[in-house]
Formats: structure tokens, sequence, C-alpha cells
């Protein structure tokens, strides 16, 4: 299933098999832009389905009018064959579906019963407790109905959208970016769990731009480009780079892991502590970035990455000037522009409202970065915008149009081009490919190796372990505000970065249950053959190269001690099944459960090579 049906409005399919949901030409446009186009897809009982394409392609403009959000302008939605009509997210509810944001919708004050409540009003507390102790036992969904939703963790937090999503029983449940704050463990947990849900007959759609995930856990994917349905293909038996190309309609570029000389310490975090009265405190941070490294910090979202920026970009100046080194010169009290002016240039997570005005036209977006340098003449930030869009293929209609307009990952591609068009000595970037296509992000990491490559520092804050993997020469996990001891990345892994992340020691035995890795468990839904069905190949695709990684020498600078005893926060197996029957099956014990297997880091490392010495393409001069 999954496949293209026709596209021509009111054709009825030719085979005899009545899909659970199915879409028939939809279209959707705002003003004179076309968000979605004769978009024909179905999906049935049992089926993960991967809705797949780049930043812009009409994913959300889709998924909004499948959730009642928005309405079509033409086409038509199918539920067992017969046509609906989905006015508004309550009416999808009652047709049976579900839906789980990317952002979790949560009341952060209020418990995990209160927060359920409000998602079902015409049921007493009494009745919701029941269920919500049914419904954990049945499918290992561990959840309190007590505790404050402040105090989980990602985890934590998305089994709680999970249940009360099951607790309205949908056929038909919809993911946006479920992983995307989730731990590898916590995420193979959320994989076993949709498993057994497809297992017992939920149908899901499937978004994520993390193709490794698509490829394991998905049946079928549709792909969609500039608002069309542009192909569908087997997700297990499609390479990660064919189904790239049909996402952005070529090859992706490769990350081009060239070398660079390695030098010494050019920033250098020392022993930092900043309290804070709203987020996560920092205490006692150290590391160091060296010249021609990428420096990888990693976690999970909330962790404390927020103050570690402003910290590092001088929107909060830390107590100590020595705290914060640049060239063995402390800049801990200076603000950010005189850090620019030190050649520093930073790129916050939050693009719209804190990298950039949505108001404002890029040029002059690009003076707020630039009045530092004392650049102030109109022509030439124009000009300076137009080649930064040229440089970094940013699309829009207008000259010079406002950053509001544009899509997330073409803002994104504009703030990193406004950035390093400086040739900054030394670079910190929050989320740099944080919801970007796999088009844009492999160009974006191209551009922050290519820093290094020319003997710059670069600093990535991540939550993308496959970034981190691609990218980074070293690693610190950030965990409560504290950060682990600085690893080598090609002697991690992705279970050692997910025990960090949950304030595990990465040299002691897991104690988490998650840690086991996944496998799929049911038969795999097969995809009917007709003649709807779309080409999946498009044309000649190419794995990507696997450059070695680099290492960099040892040096005598401060890190972080391994705290004696660091908290552990475990999270309980997410195991099985679909809507909330009266009297439910007894729980699957785990001793039935098949040994999993990892599906995450699609990147693999090679022999390291040691610095300080030139290097190109992996070989010694």
């Amino acid at each position: 299933m999954g496949q293209n049906a026709g596209g021509i409005k009111g054709v009825t399919a030719s085979h005899e098999h009545t899909p659970l949901f199915e879409a028939r030409g939809i279209s959707k446009s705002f003003g004179d832009v076309t968000a979605n186009k004769d978009i024909s897809l179905k999906v049935d009982t049992g089926e993960i389905l991967a809705l797949l394409g780049e930043n812009g392609a009409g994913k959300s403009t889709f998924v909004k009018m499948t959730d009642g959000v928005l309405r079509p302008d033409s086409g038509a939605f199918l539920w067992n064959g017969k046509q609906i009509t989905i006015k508004s997210p309550a009416a999808a509810k009652r047709i049976g579906i579900g839906m789980i944001f990317q952002h979790f919708s949560s009341f952060e004050a209020l418990t995990v019963l209160e927060n359920l409540a409000l998602a079902l009003p015409q049921r007493s507390l009494r009745a919701i407790r029941r269920d919500v102790a049914e419904v954990s036992e049945r499918y290992g969904l561990s959840v309190n109905p007590k505790s404050r939703v402040e105090r989980l963790s990602a985890g934590e937090k998305q089994r709680v959208e999970i249940v009360r999503a099951l607790l309205q029983q949908p056929k038909l449940l919809i993911l946006d970016e479920p992983t995307s704050v989730l731990t590898p463990q916590e995420a193979d947990g959320l994989f076993t769990t949709l498993d057994s849900l497809a297992e017992d007959g939920m149908a899901m759609i499937y978004i994520s731009h993390r193709l490794s995930e698509i490829k394991e856990l998905c049946d079928s994917a549709t792909i969609l480009r500039h608002g069309e349905v542009v192909g569908s293909c087997d997700p297990q038996s499609t390479s990660v780079s064919e189904i790239a190309e049909m996402m952005i309609g070529k090859t992706a570029d490769p990350i081009d892991r060239a070398g660079a000389y390695v030098g010494g310490p050019r920033l250098v975090v020392d022993n930092l502590s900043i309290p804070v009265k709203e987020g996560v405190p920092l205490k006692n941070i150290s590391f160091s970035a060296r010249r021609g490294e990428i420096m990888g910090i990693a976690g999970i979202a909330g962790e404390g990455q927020d103050t570690l920026f402003a910290a590092l970009s001088g929107e909060r100046r830390t107590p100590k000037a020595q705290s914060i080194k640049i060239d063995g010169q402390p800049i801990g009290t200076m603000g950010p522009t005189s850090r620019r002016r030190k050649n520093i240039a930073f790129a916050p997570e939050q693009r719209l409202g804190h990298a950039a005005i949505a108001d404002f036209s890029l040029s002059e977006n690009l003076r707020l970065t630039r009045h530092a340098m004392r650049e102030f003449s109109n022509r030439k930030l124009r000009a300076r915008s137009l080649k930064i869009r040229e440089d970094y293929d940013v699309r829009s209609s207008a000259n010079d149009p406002k950053a509001g307009t544009l899509s997330g990952g073409n803002l994104q591609k504009f703030v990193i081009g406004r950035e390093l068009d400086r040739h900054p000595d030394v670079f910190v970037v929050a989320q740099p490919t944080w919801g970007v296509d796999a088009g844009a992000a492999s160009s974006i990491r191209n551009k922050l190796l290519s820093v290094a490559q020319r003997g710059g520092t670069v600093v990535v804050i991540s939550q993308d372990l496959d970034e981190i993997f691609q990218i980074a020469d070293r690693v610190a996990v950030l965990h409560r505000g504290e950060l682990s001891q600085t690893h080598l990345v090609h002697d991690m892994t992705p279970d050692k970065i997910g025990m960090l992340m949950s304030g595990e020691d990465i040299d002691s035995e897991p104690k988490s249950t998650t840690t086991q890795n996944f496998t799929r468990n049911r038969a795999r839904k097969t995809t009917e053959t007709t003649e709807e069905t779309i080409a999946v190949r498009t044309g000649t695709a190419h794995e990507q190269t696997k450059e070695p990684i680099r290492q960099a020498a040892p040096l005598s600078v401060v890190e972080s001690p391994k705290p004696a005893t660091p908290p552990v926060i475990t999270s309980s197996a997410m195991t099985s099944s679909v809507s909330v029957p009266q009297s439910p099956p007894p729980a699957k014990s785990a001793s039935q459960s098949s040994p999993r297997r990892r599906i995450l880091v699609s990147g693999t490392v090679t022999t390291p090579w040691t610095a300080p010495e030139v290097i190109q393409k992996g070989t010694v001069l």
C-alpha cells in the first residue's frame, strides 16, 4: 500500500481490496502558492506508511488536512471506501484519526492525569486513571498519572502523547518526527511499540527526516516534491541514497571528510557554572575545541543546551572572564558584539525570533550581525545577501524576501550562510540541520567541514546522532547541565552516547531496560503491485562514500571529571499493540520479545588518523 492511487478524482481503484484510508487528488493552495497538487495515497490496516519530502514539499499541509486543521480545495478523503469530510481535529478523532505532533502538546505545569483529562473531557478522572493503568500494562508504556509533566524525561513525555492518542482509540495514527528529542534507547522503545501496534492492526503515517528509521520501520513510502507525489517505494529494499534522491530530485552531495591540520586548543571552557531562574543551570562545564576540529556536544532537548549556547555567544555573560577563552584571551564577560569582532560567529537553534526577525528582509537580517563589523551600506548588504542566497541555494521568488516568508530549510541555509560568509575563526552552531531535508543537510554539513578544513574551529550542539557521527571529531554529552568527558567519535557507538544522554556511565553495565536494539517482529506488509504504482527508481544513485574519521592528538587540557554517582534515568521498554478493548489480552513479557538490532546511525566509521599531520582524502602526505 502507500502507493499512488491514480491521481484522478473520482476514479475507483482497480483492485478489489479497500484500504482503511485513501486520499484522492488532494490539492491545496494559499494564494498563488500551490502547497499540494493532486496528491493520492493509501494506507491500510497494519501498515506503516512513510510520508517523505524535503522542506516545503507539502507534508505539513497534507497532514493538517488529514487532521482537520485545513480543508482541501479539491479531491477527496475515503475511509473504508466511503468518502468523508474532515471538518476539524475533533471530527478527525471521531472518525478514528489520531495525531502525535513533533513538539509535545502537554502542559508542563500539570500532571499526566490532568493533561489526559483535558483531551478526554467526557470521562471521569477515575475512568481515565483506570484506562491509563490498562494501557500501560498492555503496551509496556510506563506512565505515572500523578507525575508532573515538567519532571518527565523526553521519552516519558513521548509515552504520555502515545497514551493520550491510544485512549481515544484511533485506527490511523499520524506521527510527525516522533524521535527528534529521544535518546537511541528511547527511540528503540518507541519503534517496538509502533511495530506491535501495526502488528495488531493500527495504520500509521510516519514522517521523519531520518531515513535509516524509515528503512527499518516502514512498509512503504510516498515521496512528495514541490507539493506533488513523485514516487513510492519499498523503503526496506531501497537504499538511503536512492530515497534521498527521490526527495530532492538529484543525488545529495556526499559528506567530504577531507582532512585538515588539527592544532592546539582555540576555544577553551574551564569550570563554567551558570545558575538560571528558568531552564537548566550549567555545572562545572569544561571542554576545549581545537583548530581544524569539529567538537560535538550531544544530548536530548532541554539538558542545558540553550544556556550553554548563550554562554558561548555572549548573550549570557559568565561570572568569571577566565571561564571562556579564545586563543588564550579571556572573553567570558564580553557580549556578542565584542565576540563577533574577535571573528567568532554564532547560529542559534531557533531560526525566527532568535537568528532572524520574521518581518525583516534578508538584507536587514544580515545587518543585525554585520553592524558589529560596522557594515552599514544598504546597497552592499543587499548585494552580499544575494551572494549568500546564491552560494547556499536559498530559494525564494522575491528579490529581498522577508525572513518569515522562507521555508524552515531555506531560512536555516541563509542563517548558516550569513555567519560563514565572514570566514570566522570559531563558529558555534546549535542544531544546524534541524528539520532540514537530506540535500540541504548534506550541504550544510559540508560547509561546516570546510570551516575545519581551512583551520577554523567548530562547536556543534546537536541532538542528531547521525550528524555527530558524520562530521564531529570528538564528542561530549550534556545531561542535566553537566558535561561528560570528551571522547573521540570513532571510539563511540550510538548506544554509548545514549547511555551518557540518560546519565549512565558507559564504563558500567547499562541500567536501562531499553538498551537493547530494535528488531522488527511483525511480518512485512506486502505492497500490491498494480498499474497505479509509481516507479521506484529515478536514476542511478550511489551510497555515501565513507571517509576516515580524523583523530586529534592528545593535549593536556581541562576536561569535565566523571561524576562519581551519575543520576540514572531508566525507561521501560515500549511494547505492543493497538486500540483499547474492554478486555485486553495479557501483556507481552520481556522474555517473549525477540532480540533487537541497532537501526539508527547510517554512517560507518573507519580507520582514524593521528594529528598533527596533513591529510588529504585519508592519505598522510
